[in-house]
């Protein structure tokens, strides 16, 4: 398979001019934020857009029963969000980045940093940490299930350990290997002191089954040495996991040393708190500065989300709320089950409200339609509910209701400011 092109020096500058074009409205939002007592709730649904499965028919949020979230649109603001731009899918991180104001083109950080911090690994200067995904190999290496079936935690610590004893090193080169969840781990190759290792590398995930794992390759000399780290990792873990009948191979993406970000409270004034499951997206909220509290129970059940909403509500100006599953059955293809976990947030959302935020914001981080089984660069519904919001059009929290909505289609970075001005949180531009 061809080595994924890597941004050439041209295209560097051109993305650079496009930046400095644009205004920087994280730095413009940090100069009118102002301390109040209202408090904002982001409920990002991952992967929550979608596709009709076929044409002239509903998507999943079309077709979920949602008596709570249609009350609820009738008396909010909607709208859409490009979360990078038209016709880029994003990936989880640059889809959080966005909706926490950053914009996703400038601030820029690898999946492996988010999933390492995420799980309390510390990085230092000239590391890099790779996020992984245990796969199904079949006749030729062919890759049969990139997932490998979603093992459950347990066996990913029992396949973790394995490799443990069998990769303690590499040429030198200290390997530290953790169980993140299901399929996903974390490796992080530890620099040898005064010998910074670069992450500009090829993936070896393809993102699609029926072919082999890719060879990584760099994109610069600093860079070389990881590249050879990877594949050698790449081809012990195949060796020590050839007796395994589901997870015998490893796909990596995601490459990234240690990100730097200007704090979320400092820009926006805000006491932030995190409510999340998975360690990528904790890890995400943590290198931003948002506290990152314990969530009680499995990742794929809410209560102990709300419990730990309610317990800490006194505490924050601001909670990150999120909720998997909504992406994991989209990726699967299940439509059905897509719809269902919907529907299930939609039971519990009077429990949100009861809470009377001042700005409640329900969106996605990008969109993953059953159809495709993938993230794509379908725009995400956006719902703002606050007291301070114009009569809107939309009836239910739908992508064809939000395209109706007051709001219209906006970059992503543009939503903390518009939750800022609802929240009253935001001071007056110029005399």
């Amino acid at each position: 398979m061809p080595a994924r092109p890597f941004l050439t020096p041209d295209a560097g500058h051109i993305r650079q001019r496009r930046l400095d074009r644009m205004s920087d409205l994280l730095d413009t939002v940090r100069g009118l934020a102002k301390k109040t007592d209202s408090k904002i709730l982001m409920v990002v649904l991952d992967g929550v857009g979608g596709l009709p499965l076929t044409p002239g028919t509903d998507t999943e949020l079309g077709t979920a029963r949602t008596p709570n979230l249609d009350a609820l649109a009738q008396q909010s603001q909607l709208g859409l969000l490009e979360l990078v731009g038209a016709g880029i899918t994003p990936g989880s991180g640059p889809g959080h980045l966005s909706l926490f104001g950053y914009d996703p083109l400038k601030y820029v950080v690898g999946r492996g940093a988010l999933s390492a911090v995420g799980i309390g690994v510390k990085l230092s200067s000239g590391d890099v940490a790779v996020r992984g995904n245990f796969a199904t190999l079949g006749a030729g290496r062919l890759i049969l299930d990139r997932r490998a079936g979603r093992p459950s935690d347990e066996k990913n610590v029992e396949i973790v350990a394995k490799l443990r004893a069998a990769i303690p090193e590499i040429d030198g080169v200290g390997v530290e290997i953790y169980t993140e969840s299901e399929h996903r781990f974390v490796v992080v190759f530890r620099a040898p002191e005064g010998q910074p290792l670069g992450a500009n590398i090829s993936d070896v995930d393809p993102q699609v089954t029926g072919v082999e794992p890719g060879t990584a390759t760099s994109g610069d000399p600093s860079s070389d040495r990881t590249a050879e780290l990877v594949n050698t990792f790449v081809t012990r873990a195949e060796a020590a996991l050839r007796d395994e009948p589901q997870v015998n191979g490893v796909l990596f993406r995601g490459y990234s040393d240690v990100p730097h970000f200007p704090s979320f409270e400092d820009a926006y004034q805000l006491k932030a708190a995190c409510i999340a499951s998975y360690p990528m997206y904790k890890g995400l909220a943590s290198l931003v500065g948002m506290d990152v509290l314990p969530v009680e129970g499995h990742e794929d059940a809410l209560d102990g989300k709300v419990k730990a909403l309610r317990e800490n509500w006194a505490k924050y100006d601001f909670f990150y709320f999120h909720v998997k599953k909504t992406d994991s059955t989209g990726e699967d293809g299940d439509f059905a089950e897509k719809v269902h976990k919907i529907e299930i947030f939609d039971e519990l959302l009077p429990q949100l409200l009861e809470l009377k935020p001042d700005v409640l914001a329900i969106v996605g981080d990008h969109s993953t339609p059953s159809k495709l089984k993938a993230h794509s660069w379908h725009p995400v519904p956006v719902l703002i509910h606050s007291d301070y919001g114009r009569r809107d059009a939309a009836q239910r929290y739908t992508e064809e209701e939000a395209a109706r909505g007051s709001l219209g289609l906006r970059r992503g970075p543009d939503l903390m400011p518009l939750l800022m001005a609802n929240a009253l949180k935001l001071n007056k531009y110029g005399a």
